[in-house]
């Protein structure tokens, strides 16, 4: 990769973990996208993409955990569920072009939902696990074989689910992504044991990013400004699994 192209990489890099940190997700979706735009080779991206995402859904934990927005009985479901079938996702290699696009119009669907909403009920409880263990199965597989953490599709559910609030849904997914991604590059190196020569730099930029991101989201932001850029970052994922 030439200097430029590297520097262009990570500043985007930079700009991606501080928005998607925001609202507790990790980047991959936009790492993947830029690294595509870039020419990097498929076989860099993915495991880039999650070793990303483990850095900046990390630091999204820790920052939304301490703020109080953590709720153990919501991510327990999920997340159990979720880490088998991302390992499995991210041992399997296929094309998947007609998968991504169906992917991309649902998180469409789901960014133009999103966008209208100002006002945010009391959380429903989950009395019952199996609807969010097949949920979470479900995502599990999807962000393994996609490179991804799955918290761009698990955010959105829960709140038009209304199991939670904005800053609760981003707590519940940043170790949901940390989760899924562990596995899934788990996964990835079992046979593919290589990662770019650039990705301790890309790294640091990443924690950057998100230690910067996941303060405003956890702090400082309002949960309709939350909402709104949660929105534009489902929109722009889902623009990315349509196109590219």
């Amino acid at each position: 990769m030439s200097d430029t192209n590297l520097i262009l990489l990570e500043a985007a890099f930079l700009v991606v973990s501080m928005l998607y940190s925001v609202t507790g997700h990790g980047g991959a979706s936009g790492y993947i996208a830029v690294m595509a735009l870039l020419g990097m080779a498929p076989h860099e991206i993915k495991p880039m993409a999650l070793g990303l995402n483990i850095i900046v859904s990390l630091i999204a934990t820790i920052q939304f955990y301490r703020a109080g927005h953590f709720n153990k009985s919501l991510f327990l479901p999920f997340a159990l569920a979720s880490a088998p079938l991302a390992l499995l996702g991210g041992y399997i290699q296929l094309p998947a072009a007609q998968f991504k696009i169906l992917l991309g119009i649902a998180l469409l669907f789901a960014a133009l939902r999103l966008y209208p909403r100002t006002t945010f009920d009391q959380p429903k409880t989950i009395k019952h696990w199996a609807l969010p263990t097949v949920i979470g199965m479900a995502i599990g597989f999807i962000s393994g074989l996609l490179g991804i953490g799955g918290g761009i599709f698990l955010t959105p559910l829960l709140l038009l689910m209304q199991w939670a609030n904005p800053k609760q849904a981003a707590a519940v997914s940043a170790p949901f992504i940390l989760v899924n991604s562990l596995a899934g590059l788990t996964g990835y190196l079992s046979h593919n044991a290589i990662l770019p020569e650039h990705f301790v730099l890309s790294s640091l930029v990443v924690m950057l990013g998100g230690l910067i991101g996941s303060y405003l989201g956890s702090r400082k932001l309002h949960m309709k400004t939350i909402t709104r850029i949660l929105s534009a970052v489902i929109l722009l994922a889902g623009l990315k699994l349509c196109l590219t």
